[in-house]
């Protein structure tokens, strides 16, 4: 019976880490079924952009108070689960707070700092629950957050407030034990935070506080474990993903699109046959644009995956400000939607997509939502995690043109002009400067 905990954790730990990892490979095999591309250029400047927006939060400065507050949850998050090294030892081994010893009186410093993050942590998550749910901004309120996001975001909340709160009630207890003299339990000084948690528990009997301090143990553990898990479902896969998303983001100048060769020399062939390039043996693509997630690249679907819906992007839209159909956040979440249901049906075909006469456009994303775009790269540059909506609007307006000719009536009319006249204008070259005369 001494190791049956220690199996049961181990168990726990496989099943857990296994389900994280299948999760994983899942979302690897749905971003790589866009189109290859290829981002392996100016490395250094790829590695530091990567460190100051993802890692340094370099674009979260422009709301101050989100700032600050996501600031506390990031750097809590991250060292309280420092800990989580020394609770996989202790569950592995059968040992209880294996580094007290060896650290002595550091390691008093170091949960003393972990209590009071997980404390501002409490306080920020509350603060982000109120500006949700009482203050209601507007921006987590958009059409496109009824249902699902608008839980989804409120769960994460709940989530964080139930992993601080266990972890200080661990302390509380475990530090009431310490005091009662109970052998297994490794002396360290009070706690900043958990302290405060004593007249709680300090009435009970000793069997009472370990089956409390065990309890509170397990479940913390068992809570980040599900969390993990529960990632795959939620908007905050920018935990992970938000590193790779920044170290393959586009580094070229805001409004700076990609040319087709192939589109480039049939309108130089007609403007101006001079400047066309020799041919370079590749045959144009069987597809112009895009109409589904098989069409966009694996940085665009892996952006969809790293949205955060944190409605930047949508809030400083001007087709959007305007009323207009459009919000950029909602492009990112119907692609990652679509990319879901695929990925789906992949599973349940063994690994084989099965038609489903459904595609991204028109059954998630209308024209009318992508005719509203001013391509303006506001939602791109919004971004705290540099992704880029405006792209996939570009290639599946592409699509829409290039493949069924349905641009808008007024755009129709400008491009006939074009390929008639040389110009937007309906004027020819001998008329258009007649205006001059008058």
């Amino acid at each position: 019976m001494g190791y049956l905990p220690n199996f049961i954790f181990l168990a726990l730990l496989l099943i857990g880490g296994g389900l994280f990892t299948r999760n994983i490979f899942r979302i690897r095999r749905n971003i790589l079924l866009g189109k290859k591309i290829v981002r392996n250029d100016k490395k250094s400047e790829r590695w530091g952009y990567m460190f100051r927006v993802a890692l340094g939060q370099s674009k979260m400065g422009a709301k101050p108070l989100a700032a600050f507050l996501h600031l506390i949850v990031y750097v809590g998050f991250i060292l309280i689960n420092i800990e989580l090294f020394e609770i996989i030892l202790d569950g592995l081994l059968g040992t209880h707070r294996i580094f007290a010893p060896l650290l002595g009186s550091f390691y008093e410093v170091l949960i003393g700092s972990f209590e009071i993050l997980a404390f501002l942590v409490i306080v920020a998550v509350i603060v982000f629950w109120t500006r949700r749910n009482l203050v209601k901004i507007k921006r987590f309120w958009k059409s496109e957050m009824k249902g699902w996001p608008k839980r989804d975001a409120d769960y994460i909340l709940y989530f964080e407030i139930i992993l601080m709160v266990l972890f200080l009630s661990m302390n509380a207890t475990d530090l009431l034990l310490q005091q009662k003299g109970i052998a297994a339990y490794t002396q360290t000084a009070d706690f900043p935070i958990s302290q405060f948690l004593y007249p709680l528990f300090e009435s009970l009997s000793v069997q009472s506080l370990i089956l409390l301090e065990r309890g509170f143990w397990w479940t913390h553990i068992l809570g980040i474990l599900v969390f993990l898990n529960y990632l795959y479902y939620s908007k905050h896969l920018h935990i992970l993903l938000a590193f790779p998303n920044t170290y393959y983001s586009n580094l070229e100048s805001d409004g700076k699109f990609e040319v087709d060769p192939h589109i480039k020399n049939e309108v130089l062939l007609m403007m101006n046959p001079d400047q066309v390039t020799s041919d370079s043996g590749s045959s144009p693509p069987d597809k112009f644009g895009a109409s589904d997630v098989f069409d966009l690249k694996w940085i665009q679907l892996m952006n969809a995956y790293s949205c955060t819906e944190c409605g930047r992007c949508t809030e400083v839209c001007p087709a959007n400000q305007t009323g207009k159909k459009l919000s950029p956040r909602k492009i990112m979440m119907d692609t990652r939607d679509r990319l879901e249901e695929v990925g789906k049906n992949i599973n349940v075909n063994k690994g084989v997509f099965q038609p489903d006469q459904k595609q991204l456009l028109n059954n998630y994303i209308s024209p009318e939502e992508l005719w509203a775009c001013t391509s303006c790269n506001a939602c791109v540059d919004a971004c705290p995690i540099a992704i880029d909506p405006l792209s996939i609007i570009i290639d599946m307006r592409q699509y829409l043109v290039m493949e069924q000719s349905a641009a808008p009536q007024e755009l129709n009319a400008m491009m006939g002009n074009i390929e008639n006249n040389g110009a937007p204008w309906p004027f020819s070259n001998q008329d258009r400067l007649q205006w001059v005369d008058e």
